[in-house]
């Protein structure tokens, strides 16, 4: 599977971007998919993520009502909605997958398998 993120770029503080993540081919609601991100000097962190199968979604507390993900199964697209950026979420935001943890989700990046290249977001003060 190869991912493709797109759609970073720089951004005042409160504005809003999208992120999408382009998948090679169709991704089963069985495997896990979330977003993480990566600021210089920091842990890759989790962002977004489904869980039960694509039913539910998880975000970090620090996103939760500013974020949300969704996907486009037909498309083999997900996306990542970033609206009231702040400074601290600068980074390199990623998109995974894994055909495990479907079911459960996973905010642990050692669980996924398969990454993009990843796409800066640049939010200035």
């Amino acid at each position: 599977v190869r991912l493709v993120e797109s759609g970073g770029g720089l951004v005042q503080a409160g504005g809003s971007l999208k992120l999408s993540c382009a998948a090679s081919e169709t991704i089963p609601n069985t495997y896990a998919m979330g977003w993480f991100r990566q600021a210089p000097g920091k842990e890759r962190e989790f962002v977004a993520g489904f869980t039960g199968s694509g039913v539910y979604r998880d975000y970090t507390d620090s996103v939760w009502g500013r974020f949300t993900i969704s996907r486009d199964n037909a498309k083999n697209l997900m996306y990542l909605q970033m609206n009231s950026l702040k400074p601290e979420d600068t980074a390199v935001y990623y998109c995974a997958t894994d055909p495990r943890y479907g079911s459960t989700g996973s905010r642990y990046p050692t669980n996924y398998r398969y990454w993009g290249q990843g796409t800066q977001v640049t939010v200035s003060s």
